[in-house]
């Protein structure tokens, strides 16, 4: 397994760059240690889940209207008051 240090990240990236693809990763040493692994990333197929309806649950969840002949009733009562 190849190994190199942050500083080889840093000058010589496309040289890790090409290791990374023939060999599939490496690992990062810092200060002599390992301490990161690099390897090449795949991207997650796309799920394949139906898109939600938001507007759909917005109007299901939302109370429903009055009735004109309430509503007017309550315009009367709100205007008596003033």
């Amino acid at each position: 397994m190849a190994t190199a240090t942050v500083r080889d990240l840093r000058t010589r990236f496309p040289k890790l760059k090409e290791v990374i693809e023939r060999e599939g990763e490496v690992i990062v040493t810092h200060r002599g240690t390992p301490a990161y692994v690099l390897r090449a990333y795949h991207a997650p197929p796309p799920s394949k889940a139906s898109p939600v309806n938001y507007f759909g649950r917005l109007k299901s969840r939302q109370p429903r209207p009055i009735p004109v002949k309430v509503s007017r009733a309550l315009d009367e009562a709100d205007r008596a008051e003033r």
